[in-house]
């Protein structure tokens, strides 16, 4: 019994000390003291355990600390919400809210909006594949069979539990694609991201994005091909430009060229960026193998076209002076909000 007593000792002193700042505060007074697991349910429960001759006595002790603890929510109730009707009223409703921090488009999305824009505006369609790529339409199709050296130049990710499927290495898998399921006339574009199994550095990354351009009909040339890459290094670059041609190797393509534009950054003066020659490679270019075109059921005796592709961190690289590709994909909030207000 002295025990039971000390309970509700204890009780008076903690609800009597009890200071509730906020509604929460005096809800959760409630739920320690009333609620259907608090102190006085709890102690209530100890009548069974109370002699018949002490029921009536603890029983109105009881009521009395039940009565007490009610009295001290209640109060504790109405004080709060005064509080905090007052704390409402104080605010200024009229003052202008916080500014919301407004997000912007990522470099290498702009950069890859703008290239598609320009290409649009010449006719070109905009073609998109899966990025798990199966060999054929990435390597086999491309004019690369399993035995081609030139597969050497791209460190493949492959797939463990199938070999014949991995991680596309350019988007000429969806050029392929695109030939499969459609006949000439074919006047398309195909940006997307790429992987190669490469060593990150601030020059290379296991994954970047490329936009690979195709046209494919009747009579196209190599002059077709220059002309169409000189408007869009004006449009891209500006109109003072210099473009120049050089001639390379690629498997799908023959003739082939690299296309090198006038180093934006020294004039064409030499720096670190264009290894002191005013010169920087962009893309690579060539007129479409007609094996490729045979390997589709495109009569290359009927049909020519082109076929291009570059890098867009190397477009951004030149238009926006980013000298290391990890901070394309680093999410450091100091590099992003630089192109706060570009489209």
């Amino acid at each position: 019994m002295e025990e039971l007593l000390q309970q509700i000792k204890n009780i008076k002193q903690e609800v009597t000390a009890y200071i509730a700042n906020h509604a929460d505060d005096a809800e959760a007074f409630r739920i320690k003291y009333l609620g259907t697991k608090g102190l006085v349910k709890n102690i209530m429960g100890e009548m069974k355990n109370v002699p018949n001759e002490k029921k009536k006595e603890f029983g109105l002790l009881l009521n009395e600390v039940k009565q007490f603890v009610e009295d001290k929510y209640n109060s504790l109730k109405q004080s709060t919400q005064q509080t905090d009707t007052n704390t409402f009223n104080l605010i200024d409703w009229s003052l202008p809210g916080n500014p919301i921090t407004v997000g912007t488009r990522h470099p290498l999305s702009i950069v890859r909006n703008q290239i598609v824009s320009i290409f649009k505006r010449l006719g070109f369609a905009v073609a998109e594949g899966p990025e798990i790529e199966d060999d054929w339409h990435n390597f086999g199709a491309m004019n690369l069979p399993e035995d081609h050296p030139a597969r050497d130049m791209q460190d493949t990710f492959y797939i463990n539990k199938n070999p014949d499927w991995l991680l596309r290495t350019h988007t000429s898998s969806v050029q392929a694609r695109v030939m499969e399921n459609q006949k000439p006339p074919i006047r398309v574009i195909c940006p997307g991201r790429v992987y190669r199994n490469e060593t990150i550095s601030a020059r290379a990354h296991c994954f970047f994005h490329q936009i690979e351009g195709l046209y494919i009909d009747e009579n196209v040339s190599f002059a077709d091909l220059k002309q169409t890459l000189y408007f869009f290094v004006q449009e891209m670059f500006g109109k003072e430009t210099k473009v120049r041609f050089r001639p390379s190797y690629f498997p799908f393509t023959e003739p082939s060229a690299e296309m090198d534009i006038s180093c934006l950054i020294c004039g064409g003066d030499g720096c670190n960026v264009c290894k002191h020659t005013g010169w920087v490679e962009i893309l690579g270019s060539g007129m479409v193998h007609p094996k490729v075109l045979e390997n589709f059921n495109i009569d290359s005796n009927k049909y020519t076209g082109f076929a291009f592709g570059m890098g867009v961190e190397r477009i951004c690289q030149l238009k926006y002076r980013v000298n290391d590709l990890r901070l394309y994909s680093q999410n450091d909030i100091r590099f992003l909000k630089q192109f706060t207000g570009a489209i």
